[in-house]
């Protein structure tokens, strides 16, 4: 199978290309390379890289040739610095993602399309309240947040919210740019597999650790920043009370994710997490352990106001349509990440 691979020399579209190339299939993969002044040693020898944007019509159009399927991961990621990235989120995101579309539409592709979608598309997870069941929890305001009250509470009684599992039927509310764009990708994608015959599955990441994830960056994710901090001795600032809940899943385990879905002919939106959650401040001191002469970490009680305080996710229906089942543990995965080399 020949497969193209958008952002196949960053953090996961790398891992993708390598368990492609392992098991023969030929990678094409297209990378823009902006966050590496150099072709990474790391892509297995016979992968054919172009290094272009995808604004570049005519690199596209060359790279989608001949190609059977596409795993579009290249994006802008991360939270972001402020409302002001919200051009570069949209020309890398969404016009990304639409000049993609275009070629493949131009070539009159209708082979298999997997799009990199995220866990940030939901906005809060899901919440129970106990009187009245599941409900919508609304977004959390300066005013909560500066006295401290990290979580949800019911907006009909006030009472407190438990978090549960949430599944791909679950409302899209994107709460930051970066998941607004996320949500667009979808629909884009979706809307070109309606039109062309193309089958296409969103894959819905979590919190993805692992070699390779970029370091010292705004976007980076917050499992590199306490990283980064142990290694230059500094205590990992763990924002709000360190309670805020996620599922930190392997980057291999992401790319095995991946390479299942482009054999399956499963279309639809996908999670793909561990299905074993914990708190960041967990991860916190669980990445501080392979340190023993760092800092521990420190609870600060800053937030930022686009972040959710509990997404974790059900990973039924991956295992159900495309055979998926996380292998890496919490604690073997981040005692190898705290010695795992980063971009």
């Amino acid at each position: 199978m020949r497969v193209l691979v958008t952002g196949g020399a960053g953090f996961i579209g790398s891992h993708v290309v390598e368990s492609l190339a392992a098991r023969g299939d030929e990678v094409v993969v297209l990378d823009s390379l902006a966050v590496q002044d150099r072709a990474p040693d790391y892509l297995p020898p016979g992968v054919d890289l172009r290094v272009a944007d995808l604004s570049d019509e005519a690199a596209l159009r060359e790279a989608v040739d001949g190609v059977d399927a596409v795993c579009h991961q290249a994006a802008r990621v991360g939270l972001g610095v402020d409302f002001d990235d919200v051009g570069g989120y949209v020309r890398d995101n969404d016009a990304g993602t639409a000049n993609l579309l275009r070629a493949l539409w131009h070539r009159s592709f209708a082979g298999r399309l997997v799009v990199a979608s995220s866990m940030v598309v939901y906005g809060e997870g899901r919440y129970r309240c106990a009187d009245h069941g599941d409900v919508r929890a609304e977004p959390r305001t300066e005013t909560d947040l500066d006295a401290g009250r990290f979580d949800p509470r019911c907006g009909r009684c006030g009472a407190a919210l438990t978090w549960a599992p949430v599944g791909e039927g679950a409302p899209l509310d994107p709460r930051n740019v970066y998941a607004a764009t996320k949500v667009h990708t979808e629909h884009l994608s979706f809307l070109y597999g309606r039109e062309s015959g193309a089958r296409v599955c969103a894959l819905r990441y979590h919190n993805v650790y692992g070699p390779r994830m970029p370091r010292d960056t705004p976007y980076a994710g917050v499992a590199s920043i306490f990283r980064s901090a142990c290694e230059s001795g500094r205590s990992p600032r763990v924002f709000e009370d360190g309670r805020q809940t996620r599922d930190f899943v392997h980057v291999r385990d992401v790319a095995r994710a991946g390479v299942l879905a482009l054999d399956s002919d499963w279309e639809g939106a996908c999670n793909v997490a561990s299905g074993e959650p914990h708190t960041v401040g967990e991860m916190a001191a669980a990445l501080a352990d392979g340190y023993p002469d760092a800092p521990r970490p420190v609870v600060t009680g800053e937030y930022r106001l686009g972040d959710v305080r509990h997404v974790v996710a059900s990973p039924e229906l991956a295992e159900k349509a495309l055979g998926f089942r996380a292998e890496t543990g919490f604690a073997e995965g981040m005692a190898a990440f705290a010695r795992d080399p980063l971009r």
